[in-house]
């Protein structure tokens, strides 16, 4: 039945459920807990009104949490519990949906207030599926009760329920027989006869089984603080001056009417945050002191076992060094095998490729003999000058290198065995060196770490009077939105540069070295800021063949007549991106394509022709949005020489947008884009582009996103 735990807890609090209702999604939550999520909202505003409007705010937002940091009794020995007033203690849970949740503040009696009447207006969102309800005049009264679930919670709990101990044995506690009411102390039989006996004013408690003592102390509400100078009244508010709870009568007449007060609750938050924050380095020593005393354990336990299994991990060693000749021959046997592989694959392809080639040629040439048949002069002039052009340039592809085999028939491996041979003969024991000690901690540079468009140069170096060797070094950064650190590099340099980084965002970088002994502390962390805009280039190592490129890699063109696809030298995953491309050269009404890529989109089709690509294509005269082969949103208005093509690529909101010469090509391109995208263009000769980066954000795009 320990399965069936999970679904007998609330995905709120945790704990099992209490008075659960059923929600409309089928989901259950305790009735405490949905009032605790429950989000009032104004009339004229609904859930549904909220999210058409585009308000990024979640629900949870409008709750006043608490966020005091909470410690496990299993990292550190203590915990932090919070509460209100009149409801039992109870930990601070994390609901799976991000939201800290806290008993429910205790209900005003009844002679002093009336009940409230139902929020209007009120949503509860599912914690697990997310789903907004609305609530009627009812309230969560509209709520069925799941008493079903609540029999399988009690007849759960009673088949496998702890027993209580004694909260007086001194040294192993007994098994509790009963629980005084009025104590609020569970007692073993020799315990209560010893320190409760049923005589003189205890004789007048009630005592009750573990189990019902169990229930009633958790129902039973938590007693409400009074003044101490005024014992009819409870403390309202906090003096600084004398740094303790005071009640209003204390305020009006007592020795507090000319100190400064605040608000209880206010103060209440902020001394648990501040007693949270100092617990936090104790902790931090506990923690450590914990695991130095796992690390002697098992240091005791080790010794012990090697001195054992020494003899036997020496036969091991050996047995695993002919287990590793036999894995190498047969790794070696298996080189030999993919090197046998790969060049007939080689010349494989290259048959085919020259197979197709020559089928091409000789149909050109035939082609070109029937056209020579031909007596009509003026006909045949009319073809004459693009067949000639196409001769030569089929010709010349012929030459370049077409008809050299690009594989020998050799073999170039030559088995060296005679250093393994002469360690065999050497393999001997030798005297175990003296470990070294930790290293220190690495000095970051900071006149020679830098940051250029979005990458991040770091260096960094031992202290001056450190002696201890160090074997290499291990580089972290964060995820430049304040998250959690990760390896970047590990290696023996002093320098180190990461490519690939966000644009417009802060990392952290620290650095730390460590040896055969150990690991040292981290060095001080350096924050760095990338590029707020994208500077780049074509790249030429990703593009067709056919692509031609000049001016340092910014303007490209193309000697084919078929289109073909050259991507940007930086990808994009995160932030707002804007780059042009004018046109340098129009000849012929060509249709080339402007937009974003996968890297591994397809080089020899028009940019959109597979799934990998979302592009604008364009004329002179219309422009057209294509992914996947899809055309959508014909829209007026083409390219000519001297025109300029916007591209602006938001990966916050997720969508592409297109402009010629600054007017916005209809409404947004493209929706729900997500992952790693390259700046692309797909062109044929009769095009040249330039292209043209760190440009700042268009006002077309700008005005509309300050609209409301």
């Amino acid at each position: 039945m320990e399965e069936m735990e999970e679904e007998l807890k609330c995905p709120v609090c945790g704990s099992f459920y209490r008075e659960p209702i059923i929600l409309p999604c089928s989901h259950n939550l305790c009735q405490a807990c949905a009032r605790n999520i429950l989000v009032q909202t104004p009339e004229s505003e609904s859930p549904q009104s909220r999210r058409a409007s585009g308000s990024a705010v979640s629900d949870y937002d409008y709750l006043d949490l608490d966020k005091m940091s909470l410690y496990s009794e299993a990292d550190s020995g203590y915990g932090s519990y919070g509460g209100f007033a009149s409801a039992p203690t109870t930990p601070c849970q994390k609901s799976p949906n991000g939201v800290r949740v806290f008993p429910p503040a205790a209900p005003p009696p009844p002679a002093t207030l009336a009940p409230p009447p139902p929020p209007r207006n009120a949503c509860l969102t599912c914690p697990q599926c997310h789903r907004s309800l609305v609530l009627d005049e009812r309230g969560l009264r509209g709520f069925p009760r799941n008493r079903l679930l609540e029999g399988v919670i009690d007849r759960y709990q009673q088949g496998r329920a702890a027993a209580l101990r004694c909260q007086l044995c001194e040294k192993a506690p007994k098994e509790a027989a009963v629980m005084c009411e009025q104590c609020d102390v569970f007692y073993c039989d020799p315990c209560r006869l010893r320190c409760h006996p049923p005589r003189g004013p205890l004789a007048k408690h009630r005592l009750v089984p573990p189990a019902q003592g169990r229930v009633s102390r958790r129902l039973s509400p938590r007693k409400i603080s009074t003044c101490t100078d005024h014992e009819l009244e409870n403390h309202s508010m906090y003096c600084v001056q004398c740094k303790s709870p005071v009640c209003y009568q204390c305020l009006e007449e007592g020795k507090h009417s000319s100190h400064e007060v605040k608000a209880l609750g206010a103060m209440w938050k902020l001394h648990k945050s501040q007693l949270s924050q100092a617990l936090n380095g104790l902790s931090d020593r506990a923690k450590e002191a914990k695991e130095f005393l796992v690390q002697l354990r098992n240091m005791v336990q080790q010794i012990q076992e090697n001195s054992v299994e020494f003899e036997a991990c020496l036969v091991a060693q050996c047995d695993a060094l002919i287990d590793a000749l036999n894995r190498r021959k047969a790794q070696l046997l298996s080189r030999v095998n993919k090197e046998h592989e790969h060049k007939l694959k080689v010349v494989r392809d290259q048959i085919s490729h020259c197979t197709v080639k020559l089928r091409q040629t000789t149909g050109l040439m035939e082609y070109c003999l029937e056209v020579i048949k031909e007596n009509d002069p003026s006909g045949f002039l009319q073809i004459s000058d693009a067949l000639i052009r196409r001769v030569h340039l089929t010709e010349d592809q012929w030459g370049k290198g077409t008809l050299t085999p690009r594989m020998t028939t050799d073999f170039d491996l030559n088995l060296d065995n005679a250093p393994l041979l002469q360690s065999i003969h050497q393999l001997d024991f030798v005297q175990m060196k003296v470990s070294s000690p930790v290293p220190a901690p690495p000095i970051l540079q900071l006149e020679e770490c830098c940051t250029h468009n979005n990458s991040a140069t770091l260096s960094w170096k031992q202290p001056p009077l450190s002696t201890v060797q160090v074997e290499g070094y291990i580089l972290e950064l964060d995820d430049g939105n304040g998250g959690q650190f990760r390896e970047v590099y590990v290696g023996k340099e002093t320098m180190c540069t990461v490519d690939g980084l966000h644009f417009n965002s802060t990392y952290s970088a620290r650095v730390k070295a460590f040896n055969k002994t150990g690991v040292s502390p981290y060095s001080k962390t350096l924050v760095l800021q990338t590029s707020e805009v994208a500077w780049f280039s074509f790249d030429p190592g990703s593009a067709h063949a056919d692509i031609i490129f000049s001016n340092d890699n910014l303007t490209v063109t193309c000697n084919s007549y078929d289109d073909r696809v050259v991507l940007g030298k930086t990808g994009f995953s995160k932030g707002l991106h804007y780059w042009e491309l004018s046109i340098d050269r129009y000849d012929n009404h060509p249709d080339p394509a402007f937009g974003v890529a996968r890297i591994d989109v397809l080089k020899d089709a028009m940019l959109g022709k597979d799934d990998k690509a979302w592009a604008m294509y364009v004329d002179n005269n219309r422009s057209w949005f294509m992914h996947n082969n899809s055309h959508t949103n014909r829209t007026e208005g083409g390219i000519t020489k001297g025109a300029t093509v916007g591209v602006l690529l938001d990966l916050t909101r997720r969508t592409l947008t297109f402009s010629i010469n600054e007017d916005q090509q209809g409404p947004v391109a493209f929706e729900n884009l997500e992952g790693l995208f390259f700046p692309a263009v797909s062109l044929n000769r009769n095009v040249q582009v330039t292209l043209h980066t760190g440009l700042p954000v268009p006002e077309f795009y700008t005005s509309r996103s300050a609209m409301p």
